[in-house]
């Protein structure tokens, strides 16, 4: 038998740069706004797979809508989507602060990764269902759901809607289209796809949309879900939020670096697209013609938003320990807010003077809902009462409940 002529090894993925070091993206491969073809929304995966590869953009360096993808949308609503990545921004500062003066144990931001969920909170309705991570808050904001509501879940008080039953930050309202966040990583993937078929399976018209991050499309969760969307036709929107950092781990850790996180789909028979996270056209235009798909029977969408985690990946996290401090600063797509609001100047439809005035409107609302819900209390100042510990858990109580609940007096 022989032997191998060398000893084997292990490849084991590193970020391009390290703390220290210079930031380097020249790995995320590019197009020119505009340079993608907008196929039919009959079009086959096969033929649809170069779109694995490409990247969706609309605006251009100059700020201008270029390209088939271009949804032409109207003023009014550019600047709906303006405004509430602003408040959404205003509000995850605030709340990073109330954190570091201990008001609440936990926090996560999703700076840089606003255009997201403000765009396609408003694509799609509130009557479809949503199944969000924990940077998706924009959905929430766009919707107009009360900051102050928002607050109390963070801080565990006795207004908190969910009653102390979920960590901060995982909001969840049906009424709005949200779905209870989960703290296991990739579950969204198989319950979108299970709400949707039960859509689907009822005659219903409503759809399904989830969000995971690239990390966690290394989750069996995600494979299982893509099979059963595949064979099904669920009418679901699968979206892969390519932010380059799971908790701190660099991408390629999850595949990054073998191929595009879009490109996962095409082994499932599903088309994918791979998106300009910071350009809210384009995340609208992809996002609105994956829903057109969905509604039309022709199953699920894949979607990567490619993005840049600016934050920590929470208030638990260090990013100066992995990776260069400077690195948000090189990335090549840029800032969302400032890339729309170049684009409503250009059309005369904005200016600096308006875009200031909405900032300040913007911190003055999430300090109003602050003061609203400090209040109440923030963490260990006030909390939900006891007794809700045991209602809306089981359908009937047995003994044993019933005498905890004598035991704990309620």
């Amino acid at each position: 038998m022989k032997k191998n002529t060398q000893p084997l090894s292990l490849r084991v993925p590193e970020p391009p740069a390290r703390p220290g070091g210079k930031a380097d993206f020249s790995h995320v491969p590019m197009d020119p706004a505009g340079a993608v073809a907008r196929p039919d929304i009959t079009a086959t995966p096969e033929e649809m797979r170069d779109h694995a590869f490409r990247l969706i953009r609309v605006l251009d360096d100059d700020g201008q809508a270029v390209g088939p993808w271009n949804p032409r949308l109207d003023a009014d609503t550019m600047r709906r989507g303006l405004k509430a990545m602003i408040l959404t921004r205003a509000f995850d500062d605030r709340m990073h602060r109330a954190h570091r003066q201990g008001k609440t144990s936990f926090y996560m931001k999703c700076t840089g990764e606003e255009a997201i969920a403000c765009a396609q909170g408003l694509v799609f309705s509130p009557e479809d269902m949503g199944f969000p991570t924990y940077r998706q808050q924009g959905l929430l904001i766009v919707r107009g759901y009360r900051l102050a509501s928002m607050m109390n879940q963070i801080y565990s008080n006795a207004a908190d809607p969910i009653k102390g039953r979920q960590l901060p930050i995982m909001y969840s309202d049906k009424s709005f289209g949200f779905f209870t966040i989960s703290g296991n990583l990739g579950t969204q993937y198989p319950q979108a796809v299970g709400w949707a078929m039960a859509s689907a399976y009822k005659g219903d018209d409503k759809v399904a949309v989830a969000w995971i991050g690239d990390g966690a499309t290394a989750e069996g969760d995600f494979h299982s879900a893509l099979t059963f969307a595949a064979v099904y036709r669920a009418p679901v929107v699968l979206n892969i939020v390519n932010n380059q950092w799971a908790i701190s781990s660099f991408q390629g850790i999850a595949g990054g670096l073998e191929t595009t996180f879009a490109s996962k789909a095409i082994g499932y028979g599903l088309p994918c697209l791979r998106v300009d996270g910071n350009d809210f056209l384009a995340v609208w235009a992809a996002s609105q013609w994956a829903a057109e798909r969905a509604r039309s029977n022709l199953g699920a969408t894949v979607i990567e938003m490619l993005t840049y985690r600016h934050a920590p990946h929470s208030t638990s996290d260090d990013p100066s320990r992995y990776r260069p401090a400077d690195e948000g600063e090189h990335w090549p797509l840029g800032d969302p807010i400032e890339r729309l609001k170049q684009h409503l100047i250009g059309l005369g439809e904005w200016s600096d003077d308006q875009h200031k005035a909405a900032e300040d409107e913007a911190v003055e609302q999430v300090r109003a809902a602050g003061k609203e819900s400090e209040a109440i209390g923030t963490l260990g100042q006030s909390r939900p009462s006891v007794k809700t510990m045991f209602e809306e858990v089981f359908a009937s109580e047995d003994w044993r409940l019933v005498e905890q609940r004598r035991e704990v007096g309620v």
